[in-house]
């Protein structure tokens, strides 16, 4: 890489300063067709003004790559992967905040703070907040499958978070869902008592199983699976359902007196969980949508539901910066049992397999991490 220095001595903000030789070439886990992703050699990002390179550690594998990989929402080639975390390798010329050696996890989208949008705290409608801000190469898409990513400007001045020596890397890759998490349990206006359904039990149902509980524990949940329907047991359900009996809306209103969830947060991708979802809610209920987040999925539901019962239908989508600190504390301070939904850990050159893993998961599977040697 140009312009680097092969030892880390002043953290000039003239130059670019690196910990160590930085490699001209890596290896990433490469899009490049419909459910296919081949392990490449790949230039590492060159570091420019007010730019970090960070070297991958660990990069959980989220919902919104599956459905980019495998429905082909986005074009490729690309290197995806967003929940990251790992160490400050190099910083461009005028960077200050960090230095080589740091260990971070870094958003994949930040906010310019000043526009209609983030007056409004709509951080994710801002346009700077959708310009990806994170990659390995390729169109900017976060980059956490290749073995180091670079952060641009209003990234790596607003969009990087320190790790404790005591935090792993593993554990700090749960930052950015946990964040998003948080923005969705305040969108949905959980409170203190109320009864609440979470509709799907897999690693963002559970995560929002587990920053629900943080408001109330009158927690429900709803899964086919019966050992994750176990899993949120565990994790603070005081009763999970088997949907596919057909009696779910019966069950939850036996147990709220009649009139069904306060909230319903829905942690599954299918039209149909989402008419379950206003019929368990009661009159003047609220019913978040966190699943429903791609553009071919079309939702039919009774008119009367909102427009006579009152329930109100909600979407969250992706993080919010102000919230980035009390957020990323769940997890710093382990107020959260993230790691307790780790059930596989694959090295990069079994990305192919943990994505499939991921898009269609056993009785065993929940979050899946891809690891970086």
């Amino acid at each position: 890489m140009s312009g680097t220095r092969s030892v880390f001595d002043t953290a000039s903000v003239n130059s670019t300063v690196t910990l160590g030789p930085i490699p001209k070439t890596m290896r990433a886990g490469v899009f490049r067709d419909k459910g296919i992703v081949r392990v490449e050699e790949v230039p590492v990002p060159e570091v420019g003004n007010g730019e970090v390179l960070i070297k991958v550690a660990a990069c959980g594998i989220c919902g919104t790559d599956i459905k980019k990989i495998f429905q082909r929402y986005v074009e490729p080639p690309q290197i995806l992967g967003h929940e990251l975390a790992g160490t400050v390798v190099a910083v461009g010329p005028s960077v200050t905040k960090w230095k080589p050696g740091d260990r971070v996890m870094c958003f994949h989208h930040t906010p310019c703070g000043t526009c209609f949008y983030c007056q409004k705290r709509s951080f994710s409608q801002c346009k700077q907040y959708k310009t990806t801000g994170l990659t390995g190469g390729f169109t900017p898409n976060g980059g956490g499958f290749g073995e180091y990513v670079k952060a641009m400007p209003w990234v790596a001045e607003r969009g990087i978070v320190a790790l404790p020596d005591n935090v792993s890397f593993e554990e700090a890759t749960f930052i950015e869902p946990i964040n998003t998490i948080v923005k969705a349990v305040q969108k949905a206006r959980v409170a203190p008592g109320e009864n609440v359904l979470i509709l799907g039990c897999g690693p963002i149902g559970l995560q929002l199983l587990m920053v629900a509980k943080l408001e109330t524990d009158r927690l429900f949940t709803s899964d086919p699976k019966a050992e994750r329907r176990a899993k949120s047991l565990t994790l603070g359900a005081i009763e999970a359902f088997d949907p596919s009996n057909g009696k779910l809306i019966e069950e939850i209103k036996a147990r709220t007196e009649g009139r069904g969830a306060d909230a319903v947060l829905v942690a599954v991708a299918h039209p149909a969980v989402v008419q379950d979802a206003l019929a368990a809610a009661r009159p003047g209920g609220r019913v978040l949508l966190f699943a429903a987040n791609d553009p071919v999925t079309r939702i039919e539901f009774p008119a009367s539901a909102v427009g006579i019962d009152e329930k109100e239908i909600l979407g969250s989508y992706s993080a919010a910066v102000d919230i980035q600190e009390a957020a990323a504390e769940l997890v710093l301070l382990r107020k959260l049992p993230v790691m307790e939904i780790v059930t596989h850990r694959f090295p990069l050159d079994r990305i192919q397999e943990a994505l499939e893993l991921a898009a269609r998961p056993t009785a065993e599977s929940l979050k899946i991490l891809i690891t970086h040697a």
